[in-house]
């Protein structure tokens, strides 16, 4: 017989045995079978002992639907059923008083099986795939119709069934994260996870990532792994694996390439060069920025060109000024960041107390993105000469894209200079930060550390600015 209920909430309904039914499943974890539904309509489905995937029928006023019961938002309300009717139509059917549901059918919960992973051609050179998350690890996730990391690094590799051409493949799964999670305490454990697969002999890195936070990850492994062998390529997509329009897939077949194949020995970016998916560029790992929000070209090399480009299969290099690819050179791996180093960017009003908060609180080091030439109000001068005065390192990068600074031209730019603040010339803010906050991993010294600042150690700083390639 099938189970039949109506969604009147009276008391017969909530009776003390139901009640300790749905206590029973709750308990047992049973409410994960039911993503995004929960309160009334929830306990309605568990009472009739549907789950995602099975036929339901719901009659309210006299008319009747009938399909798959699907799986909801999380952020919608709890009096909806969404089922999938056999025309392809997905139907929302609120459940009140009137509303009767029963489960007519048991359906298959929608699941991800990935392909079986090729045969490695052993005689190929060998690349390391390092998983940390992100869209390229990631797919559609039905409870929400966003995307969740889901992929392992193996089975990237087994739905890119190319790879079995290009590299014998070694997968790690690091971990599992969108990029805004990621924090140094993770780009210290990338920089150790590739460091211990360059020590096994690995013709290069590869290191899946999400974009959001990629241009902060990819300059981090820049100043830890420094004196590189081989290359060490991170990559990313702006669309998750099983999406018809992916990225993924070319961008992780340009990646393992350019760890193989490419000439040069660096951190880089792998990602599409424009929306087409005619060629991929590889940026270097700290000078890169991510510009647009969804499209797939969306990192460019900001005051410089690419490092590389691969288009037909065939990479080329952009640039004499590169380091070499030498399998006996030695890795230097210094992986230490400290965490007491503050991004602040100049806007009109900005509080002065901010920064005497800052210095309350230890901070260390401050990069300011100031406007334009770099400038930032006269109302924190006394705040910034507070600080230096205290010891703390105030740098000065710019929020424009493209260009670099030059504090020289206006009085306010040279009276920020005598407050002590240190010109970063065009390395970007988010590079900025993140090399202050290595520098002052290595040395407890400030003059030391200032020198490293203004050294230009992995390609931070561009000997003169570029005005091709300006726009996305």
């Amino acid at each position: 017989m099938n189970a039949l209920i109506n969604g009147r909430s009276n008391e017969k309904m909530f009776s003390a045995s139901l009640a300790e039914k749905i206590s029973e499943w709750e308990t047992k974890g049973l409410s994960e079978e039911f993503t995004g539904y929960r309160g009334q309509t929830l306990n309605l489905l568990k009472s009739i002992g549907a789950e995602i995937g099975d036929v339901i029928r719901v009659t309210k006023g006299g008319e009747t639907w009938e399909g798959i019961l699907i799986p909801r938002s999380e952020i919608g309300d709890e009096h909806h059923v969404v089922i999938k009717m056999k025309s392809g139509y997905n139907v929302g059917v609120r459940i009140d008083s009137e509303a009767q549901i029963e489960k007519v059918g048991t359906g298959v919960k929608p699941t991800f099986t990935p392909p079986p992973i090729p045969e490695q051609n052993k005689s190929l050179p060998r690349v390391a795939i390092v998983s940390t998350g992100g869209t390229i690890a990631s797919r559609v996730d039905y409870r929400t119709g966003g995307v969740r990391p889901a992929l392992s690094a193996s089975e990237l590799y087994s739905v890119v069934p190319e790879l079995s051409d290009i590299a014998m493949v070694d997968t790690e799964i690091l971990f599992s994260v969108y990029s805004e999670n990621i924090t140094a305490k993770h780009w210290i454990a990338t920089a150790k996870a590739v460091a211990k697969h360059i020590e096994r002999g690995v013709d290069g890195v590869v290191v899946a990532h999400g974009t959001d936070t990629l241009g902060y990850s990819a300059a981090a492994l820049s100043f830890a792994l420094q004196d590189l062998p081989v290359p060490v390529v991170l990559v990313a997509s702006q669309r998750s694996a099983d999406r018809p329009s992916s990225d993924a897939a070319t961008n992780l077949v340009g990646a393992v390439k350019a760890a193989v194949f490419a000439p040069f020995a660096e951190v880089v970016i792998a990602m599409h060069e424009t929306v087409s998916d005619t060629s991929i560029v590889f940026h270097r790992g700290t000078k890169a920025r991510k510009c647009h929000t969804s499209r797939r070209d969306t990192f460019k090399s900001v005051n410089a060109s690419p490092l590389a480009r691969m288009a037909d299969g065939k990479i080329r290099v952009l640039t004499k000024d590169y380091m070499k690819r030498d399998a006996k050179r030695k890795l230097k791996l210094n992986p230490n960041f400290d965490k007491n180093v503050a991004l602040v960017k100049a806007y009109p009003d900005v509080n002065p107390e901010l920064i005497d908060w800052y210095v309350q609180k230890g901070i260390k080091g401050i990069i300011f993105e100031g406007t334009g030439l770099g400038h930032v109000g006269d109302y924190l001068f006394s705040a910034i000469k507070n600080a230096t005065e205290k010891g703390v390192i105030v740098c000065m990068t710019s929020q424009c894209i493209w260009g670099r600074l030059n504090m020289n031209v206006y009085d306010q730019g040279r009276d920020i200079l005598s407050l002590g603040v240190i010109s970063l010339d065009d390395m970007l803010p988010e590079t900025a930060y993140v090399k202050l906050r290595w520098v002052l991993g290595q040395t407890a010294d400030a003059q030391e550390a200032k020198m490293l600042l203004k050294e230009n150690l992995v390609h931070e700083y561009s000997a003169r600015t570029l005005y091709d390639n300006i726009g996305i």
